[in-house]
């Protein structure tokens, strides 16, 4: 495939073959939405020696989250395999400068995508918009919207993140608005409390109402790059998977039907040989996924069991007790009736206050 140009605005019982999926046997279109900095690459952000030293990268300096590529190869494939459309696209914070690198990164990787989208930092310069170079909310925002527009009706979207600045906060503005459970009224008062740019507000209000209202999101998974505790974001509600690593990731995808299991035996093989996960660490992010009930009741159980008559995964769960494991898959459907999150939609409420004081706490030690 041929890789497009950088510019600012390019655009039941489950079977071992394939998750139970929440995915609508009809839908015929699927789009995978992924950030870049921090959640397909391990961008070195945490210090000004990292920092200055991005712009100057080339593709072979620039690294990969463990098993990211793996996992949207996977996505692709399973797709195709099943007969569905499929687009992978990417929106960044970063400017367009560095869109070379990133697609040379890409191909490297063996990622096919159907477009980049890259901030305009410098156009943001010539207006004198520069709190909007740190601002992300009214940017992400605004070009979700606007690609959602150009989207087949009834596209279903799975949105890939992290916790380093505000992902959690913007994609579930983005999936609450396409859905219609966020009004324009709300928007505008949200996008106000945050300070973010009144055009970019304006913009916003625009697109949505061109957009023709789908439950489209079915999933946004937040990679903690932060290692944020994953109860900070219960208030994102339960469409919101925050993930330690992409095999939770993985795992939630095929239980979804959008990964079937030879791509998902694929990203293990890759965490095994590539990244020195061994089977005990495997098989302790299945629980910790399905403890946080992102996997349904014996979800972990079942995969491992999976994997194991896939030979990927070595027979680590030896000498545990079948009654143990009884045990806890009821102790879970005794508590599934009142679950963790209890709603699809973001709680505004709780979110928007500490959102709007972290915002103008950043806002405070810019330079005048």
């Amino acid at each position: 495939m041929t890789a497009p140009t950088p510019s600012t605005s390019s655009r039941g019982d489950p079977s071992p073959a394939t998750g139970p999926g929440s995915i609508e046997s009809g839908t015929q279109n699927l789009t995978f939405r992924w950030d870049l900095d921090k959640t397909y690459l391990d961008t070195n952000f945490d210090s000004w020696r990292g920092l200055m030293r991005i712009p100057f990268e080339k593709a072979t300096d620039k690294i990969a989250a463990p098993g990211v590529a793996t996992l949207i190869r996977g996505l692709r494939a399973s797709a195709q395999r099943r007969g569905v459309a499929v687009r992978v696209v990417f929106v960044s914070g970063s400017p367009p400068q560095i869109g070379r690198a990133i697609l040379e990164k890409l191909a490297l990787d063996g990622v096919e995508h159907e477009g980049i989208t890259f901030k305009d930092q410098w156009g943001r310069i010539r207006r004198g918009k520069f709190r909007d170079l740190r601002e992300q909310v009214g940017y992400k925002l605004t070009e979700l919207l606007r690609a959602r527009c150009d989207e087949p009706p009834g596209t279903v979207e799975y949105l890939f993140g992290d916790d380093w600045e505000s992902d959690p906060l913007i994609y579930s503005l983005y999936a609450d608005v396409i859905s219609g459970a966020l009004d324009r009224d709300e928007l505008a008062k949200i996008l106000a409390a945050l300070g973010v740019d009144p055009e970019l507000g304006s913009l916003a209000d625009e697109l949505s109402e061109h957009l023709n209202r789908h439950d489209a999101v079915r999933r946004i998974f937040i990679n903690l790059a932060r290692k944020t505790p994953p109860r900070r974001l219960d208030a994102y509600g339960s469409r919101l998977v925050p993930t330690f690593n992409y095999l939770q990731t993985a795992a939630c995808l095929f239980e979804e039907g959008v990964l079937d299991m030879p791509a998902l035996a694929s990203v293990i093989q890759v965490l095994r040989e590539d990244y020195g996960y061994d089977s005990r660490r495997l098989v302790n992010s299945l629980r910790d996924i399905e403890r946080r009930r992102h996997l349904s009741p014996g979800g972990a159980s079942f995969l491992a069991r999976e994997l194991r008559r896939e030979a990927v995964l070595p027979e680590v769960m030896q000498g545990r007790s079948r009654w143990r494991d009884l045990w806890r898959i009821f102790q879970r459907r005794l508590t599934a009736a009142a679950p963790m999150h209890s709603t699809r939609r973001a709680h505004y409420d709780l979110l928007i206050p500490s959102m709007a004081a972290k915002d103008a706490a950043a806002s405070a030690h810019e330079p005048v």
